[in-house]
């Protein structure tokens, strides 16, 4: 897959070097920061857990003075309480593209649970990646990259998930594919590759009957892997874009994530995730 540079513009909103806060005017980061633990899916297929490596080596790279460590809830390691081994301390993200079972349950459950053996663990539990505004963004940098000109009037757009069980976070897909129509597309249809519909064959063939003159697949996944290849292989679409990787926008959206959760009073937000 393509992994794009990150420019200082692109890391600070077009103001510097990212520095956390509105603008990147806050103050200098502190000497010793709370070190980050990002929490990814993980999968089988090793170009997973490559792309997560490398966009947390962004992320290093952004902000040299944080300590980044990484975890994955299934099929690959370190598992979390692997990963926080050590640790008296820590901000961890779902590195989640929405708020579904996993961020709200499975990850909170883990926490607890380690919080059990060492009730001293001071955690602060932060937000999914998405959804965000830069998420657009990062969707329009992969299809740029295919050769669609971002808002082409005359290319339809099906922005595709992995799809949950939970209809929020399906509906959240929704809200984002109804937003970014106004982008000037032909149009934008969301679709799923699993567990809802339309499906990503489906949404292509309605906006084929409906008169699209070209049709575009946009995949809002993190990193390579079964669902990716599935959409690519069965869409249909005259083209597909890569999937989100590396994307400068993720980077800073981590980082941004990262500064709200410091804002968190350790243990809080992940208890109440965890009773919903």
């Amino acid at each position: 897959m393509r992994h794009s540079p990150l420019g200082p513009d692109l890391l600070a909103g077009g103001t510097g070097p990212f520095r956390g806060g509105a603008g990147g005017h806050s103050p200098a980061p502190p000497a010793n920061p709370v070190p980050l633990v990002a929490v990814a899916h993980g999968s089988r297929d090793p170009r997973a857990a490559a792309t997560v490596e490398a966009l947390l080596e962004e992320v290093r790279r952004a902000r040299q003075d944080l300590p980044v460590r990484v975890a994955y809830l299934d099929h690959s390691a370190p598992a979390l309480a692997q990963a926080m081994h050590g640790l008296g301390e820590a901000v961890v993200l779902p590195l989640l593209l929405t708020e579904a079972y996993h961020s709200r349950v499975d990850l909170p459950a883990a926490l607890n649970e380690l919080r059990a053996r060492d009730p001293r663990l001071r955690v602060r539990y932060g937000s999914t990646l998405g959804p965000h505004p830069l998420m657009l963004s990062a969707l329009e940098r992969r299809l740029a990259e295919a050769g669609v000109e971002p808002g082409d009037p005359d290319t339809a757009v099906v922005l595709v998930s992995a799809g949950s069980s939970d209809a929020g976070a399906n509906a959240v897909i929704a809200t984002m594919a109804a937003a970014w129509e106004q982008r000037g597309w032909w149009a934008v249809r969301a679709a799923y590759a699993s567990a809802a519909e339309p499906t990503p064959a489906q949404a292509v063939a309605a906006l084929r009957r409906a008169g699209a003159p070209r049709v575009a697949v946009a995949p809002y996944l993190l990193a390579p892997g079964y669902f990716a290849d599935k959409v690519r292989d069965s869409a249909g679409a005259d083209v597909t874009a890569d999937v989100l990787g590396v994307a400068p926008e993720l980077v800073r959206v981590l980082l941004e994530r990262y500064e709200a959760a410091l804002t968190i009073r350790p243990d809080s937000r992940s208890r109440a995730v965890a009773a919903r």
